[in-house]
């Protein structure tokens, strides 16, 4: 019996840690497309293109990778948010992205019933 509880929480948390490196992976690629491969290498040719007056190139590496940046910060908090929720290691407290994972529960579980109530 304990032994099955505890492959359980081994397989939970095996599971968990899988997701976990999902996200950081997806988000990781995407920080060195814009990192790396726009800001950088592909510098030159996007300078043909003029974005706002400067060229693209230019813009990329200076403005647009740190919106991009700024924005996987706040993509990584609300996904691991949905991955904490999913295998119950979340904190107590609720955070905002949390309240709407909760509402959007709710929202889809109330749609699977069959309508609003």
């Amino acid at each position: 019996m304990a032994q099955s509880g505890a492959q359980k929480d081994v397989r939970r948390s095996e599971g968990y840690w899988r997701a976990n490196v999902k996200v950081q992976s997806s988000l990781l690629a995407v920080w060195a497309i814009v990192g790396l491969l726009l800001a950088v290498i592909l510098a030159k040719p996007l300078n043909n293109i003029v974005f706002g007056g400067f060229p693209l190139g230019f813009w990329v590496a200076q403005q647009g990778s740190i919106f991009v940046f700024v924005a996987l910060i706040f993509i990584y908090a609300r996904r691991m948010d949905r991955v904490d929720e999913e295998y119950d290691v979340h904190e107590e407290g609720l955070g905002s992205a949390r309240k709407r994972v909760q509402k959007r529960t709710r929202r889809e579980d109330s749609s699977a019933e069959g309508g609003n109530s």
